[in-house]
């Protein structure tokens, strides 16, 4: 069987491509369809159908634009609704794509439209599973962000009709199923997921917790609930994008690419409320940076961490990027919903500087002269990384202040004495940086490549790190 996975790393996000004598399939596209298109030319094919195997929260489908430039039929699972033209299917239907079957199996849990599709190659042999959100590989999807759209719809209610799927509609499938999910590991939608991106369903149903054939229902939930961390804030305007429309990536660049002198990005700034988004690297913002801008690096979880960040995807946002940046970073902002950029600073920061603006720069120290501090001042520190991570290992009477709940808890950063950040390489504490300048603070340092190098020195695993077992 001709499928493909189209895995995006900065969202640990799978697409597939489906295609077969002429007729092809894209299953949960990512917000820049132009990939697919040219992946079916490739092929000489016409792409049919795009199958969404839910209204996804973590990112902005390309449905409506794949639809739009091919005229591929959008089919969602059974109870959808979706405010435009689509076809929702019922529980069992068959589509053909080429001399392939997709076949639908409704499962509910991960949200109520959840749906898996069933492969069938040509000769009527089951090939694979597309999940979705249902399953994962090591992990299920995460039953809480339903019910931020629909209060009644509850973790335990979705948690239960979750157990259902799974042992009704997914485990009696045969084990040389191969599974095709939507995430891999570094996606919020999971908790625990393996960065293996594919596997057979016979090995998920003997490594993965949630399907242990002697699990009861009460426990499955039990499971399933503990742990879970609060999903980002961006969530549900993706879910309500999805489910209603959106813009055309086409318009949203289209107002985006616009290029602003310096005084006009200085009176854009001024006059609109827009905030300042500065996707350069940590150690190159840290040198210097438009006063009241915010540091988010275009690596990595860019997006992620837009997401987690700026509570409102409708925000007006300036960008200030490397040169010939910008369109990446409109693009990988677009993909959660931000499709608010009114402009850039032509020429970058280097523009700003020549100019003679005025600007601010955030104090970095090594490892070496950390270590020398601790030890002659034990100054105030404050770790920004994940909960767990700051559980594991950290230094000794440090404040753990996660990244995504620091605009909670400013309250605990002094403004009458220094303090010290860090996080695991310093990308994270950049942006904390970033927030608290823009807020008022200035007496602090932060600690270039952070925990990583702080925890390999020998002071730190003889003297001040400890892991929590010690605690």
């Amino acid at each position: 069987m001709k499928i493909e996975q189209i895995y995006t790393g900065c969202l640990a996000h799978a697409a597939y491509y489906l295609e077969s004598n002429g007729e092809a399939a894209i299953f949960d596209p990512l917000r820049e369809v132009q990939p697919y298109i040219d992946r079916a030319k490739k092929d000489n094919a016409k792409i049919k159908y795009v199958f969404e195997t839910h209204f996804h929260a973590d990112f902005v489908s390309g449905h409506l634009d794949l639809q739009k430039k091919t005229g591929a039929q959008i089919v969602f699972g059974p109870t959808a609704k979706p405010g435009y033209d689509a076809l929702v299917a019922t529980d069992g239907q068959v589509f053909e794509v080429g001399d392939y079957k997709v076949k639908v199996i409704h499962t509910p849990g991960h949200t109520m439209e959840s749906t898996t599709y069933l492969l069938i190659d040509e000769t009527g042999k089951e090939h694979g599973i597309v999940t979705g959100d249902t399953l994962f590989i090591g992990d299920v999807g995460r039953p809480d962000l339903a019910q931020h759209v629909i209060s009644e719809l509850t973790e335990e209610k979705l948690a239960g009709y979750l157990y259902d799927s799974l042992r009704n509609k997914i485990m009696p499938l045969s084990d040389d199923l191969i599974v095709y999910p939507n995430h891999g590991a570094g996606s919020a939608c999971g908790k625990m997921m393996s960065k293996e991106t594919t596997d057979t369903l016979g090995h998920q149903k003997k490594v993965n917790y949630a399907l242990r054939a002697d699990m009861t229902k009460e426990e499955f939930i039990k499971e399933l609930l503990t742990g879970l961390t609060t999903p980002p804030g961006y969530f549900p305007q993706n879910v309500l994008m999805n489910i209603k429309g959106y813009d055309s990536l086409d318009t949203v660049m289209d107002r985006a690419k616009i290029p602003l002198s310096v005084d006009g990005f200085e009176a854009a700034a001024n006059e609109t409320g827009a905030l300042m988004l500065d996707t350069r690297d940590a150690k190159d913002f840290a040198k210097g940076f438009v006063p009241n801008s915010i540091n988010i690096g275009l690596v990595g979880n860019f997006a992620q961490w837009v997401g987690e960040l700026i509570p409102d995807v409708k925000q007006e946002i300036l960008l200030i990027t490397y040169p010939g940046k910008q369109e990446e970073a409109i693009t990988r902002l677009s993909r959660v919903g931000y499709d608010n950029t009114i402009g850039y600073l032509e020429g970058g920061f280097e523009s700003w500087k020549k100019a003679g603006k005025d600007f601010e720069t955030v104090d970095r120290i090594s490892v070496d002269e950390f270590e020398a501090a601790y030890e002659s001042e034990k100054p105030l520190v404050f770790d920004v990384r994940r909960k767990s991570e700051y559980d594991s290992e950290h230094v000794i009477g440090a404040i753990n202040v996660p990244l995504n709940e620091l605009n909670q808890h400013l309250s605990q950063f002094p403004k009458d004495k220094p303090f010290v950040l860090h996080c695991a390489g310093g990308y994270r504490s950049m942006i904390a940086a970033s927030m608290l300048k823009q807020r008022g603070w200035n007496d602090f340092v932060d600690v270039v490549e952070g925990f990583d190098a702080i925890s390999k020195t020998s002071v730190a695993k003889s003297d001040y790190v400890c892991p929590t077992t010690m605690l």
